[in-house]
């Protein structure tokens, strides 16, 4: 999607120009809304909790209302308005959720569940959002027929699962400060040979990671050894492996963690267990 934000709104991965957002829309009667919302809160809840966030800890609820005296800004329906934001709230109330409620926030459309994160300014960003529009069947005609045999007007529920990816990825990097979990992380392991005579074995120990998906580089610059340890901590790489003597005497690996900890030389083998 494309919006274009005023130049000084610009903020890093947080708020651009041009973003990607992972968008679904469900069309069902008002009598299934409640169920649905709570489906894609569940969905929202569980790729949230696997990106490693809280809910009261690192998010909270909000319920974005409309202005019933902003016809501009908003449809005028004080009626649906009414009724589509009580279900927004129950649904929260029913989940036992931390929320609070934000005037003039809706969309045009009708009202919305948004789950706000803070950056590290301080500053609250909407990371996902949930929809709830009363506004498009009537412009798009949209209709079904009831159990009754009776023509009826569905909803829609505008849901987004991972957020805007680029925002979502800026809420990350904030999150871990670099330090990404092993199966986020870009480079999850950095070879080190200790010297050149090493060399040779640490591309047979990149190419068998490789062949493992394991994200893998090596370090062949011509550095000492303790500057490569330092720069890959510096980098917050989860994995070093380390490569000497008797290492490659051993077909082994000597592995170090970003946190400096030093663990037992394993093998390959053991090594891609160990991080799974």
């Amino acid at each position: 999607q494309f919006r274009y934000e005023k130049s000084g709104e610009l903020t890093g991965l947080m708020r651009v120009r041009s973003f990607c957002l992972a968008d679904s829309h469900i069309i069902c009667q008002k009598e299934q809304a409640n169920g649905e919302l709570n489906t894609v809160l569940d969905l929202i809840e569980y790729i949230a909790g696997i990106l490693g966030y809280k809910p009261g800890e690192n998010f909270r609820y909000r319920l974005s209302l409309g202005d019933r005296s902003d016809n501009k800004k908003y449809y005028k329906d004080d009626v649906a308005w009414d009724a589509a934001e009580d279900i927004l709230r129950q649904v929260l109330i029913q989940r036992k959720a931390n929320f609070y409620e934000a005037l003039n926030e809706a969309a045009f459309y009708g009202p919305k569940i948004d789950i706000q994160m803070k950056n590290v300014a301080g500053k609250e960003d909407t990371a996902f959002t949930v929809q709830y529009d009363f506004v498009m069947p009537k412009r798009f005609h949209l209709t079904f027929i009831d159990k009754d045999g009776k023509e009826k007007e569905p909803i829609v529920i505008h849901r987004s699962s991972i957020g805007a990816i680029e925002r979502t990825m800026a809420f990350l990097i904030e999150h871990y400060a670099g330090a990404f979990p092993v199966w986020i992380s870009p480079v999850q392991a950095m070879v080190i040979p200790i010297s050149d005579l090493h060399l040779e074995y640490a591309r047979k120990v990149e190419a068998e990671l490789k062949a493992m998906d394991i994200r893998v580089q090596v370090d062949d610059r011509n550095e000492r050894m303790n500057q490569k340890v330092r720069d890959a901590q510096m980098d917050k790489i989860p994995y070093m492996l380390v490569i000497g003597d008797r290492e490659m005497a051993e077909g082994k690996v000597a592995v170090r963690l970003r946190t400096g900890e030093q663990l037992p030389a394993m093998l390959l083998g053991e090594f891609k267990t160990f991080i799974e």
